[in-house]
């Protein structure tokens, strides 16, 4: 079985003897038995790390999980700089983080969570961090200073927690270069291992920013009711 692997150099193609097997485990087998300088990232091996997270055949896997089939080409994410191979530096993506102030400022200890709170946000607490939905967002070849899903999804996770008090703090931050700026094409969701929907965490923000007075600054170029429709 061959895979081609995107190297700096360019792609190169390895014959591997493994079959019916992750790509982690090839990548070892490269590693350890032909090219020793094949570089690449790994941790718990089990999904849960999201460390080992890469492209094959232009869509977003986890190496650890992902079944190699021949003919397979590997890549490094997308949107991030590639240190070496495989491995990219993810500081840009949690910049983003920072920028969109996905943290809890204030918590209020005094305001019990029932069932059905708690399951507001489940989802979005299970992300691993492995950067796939930030690789996988088109709008960044067209605007670098989006704040993309992996931060706007984790903005939602605290803006839906009711202990929260800066509510509208965090929904005033994300107007520039934020949820306007999203085209729910839904590539995100598609790459998620975790099956967390960033599209329609931005919705919901779309839906939360309604409530304090925004609203998509591009729509005034579609013209209104007496803006060129005729009526």
């Amino acid at each position: 079985m061959k895979i081609s692997i995107k190297r700096d150099n360019g792609y190169q193609e390895y014959e591997v003897k493994q079959s019916d097997t992750t790509l982690l485990k090839i990548l070892d087998e490269i590693k350890e038995t032909m090219d020793n300088t094949l570089t690449y990232n790994s941790g718990c091996k089990s999904s849960v790390c999201g460390s080992c997270a890469v492209r094959v055949n232009e869509k977003e896997v986890l190496a650890c999980g992902y079944k190699v089939q021949d003919g397979d080409k590997v890549e490094p994410l997308k949107n991030l700089e590639v240190i070496r191979d495989l491995v990219v530096d993810m500081d840009k993506a949690y910049e983003f983080n920072k920028k969109a102030k996905a943290w809890q400022n204030k918590q209020s200890n005094n305001i019990s969570l029932t069932n059905e709170d708690e399951k507001i946000n489940e989802v979005q607490s299970d992300c691993i961090l492995c950067g796939s939905c930030f690789s996988a967002c088109p709008v960044y070849a067209v605007n670098g200073d989006f704040l993309g899903p992996f931060a706007l999804t984790r903005v939602w996770k605290y803006v839906s927690d009711k202990r929260g008090d800066d509510e509208k703090s965090k929904i005033d931050n994300i107007q520039t270069n934020g949820v306007w700026d999203c085209t729910l094409c839904n590539e995100c969701t598609l790459a998620c291992p975790q099956g967390i929907s960033s599209k329609a965490d931005i919705e919901k923000l779309r839906m939360k920013s309604a409530q304090y007075g925004y609203m998509d600054p591009n729509f005034g170029n579609f013209g209104g009711f007496d803006g060129g429709l005729g009526f």
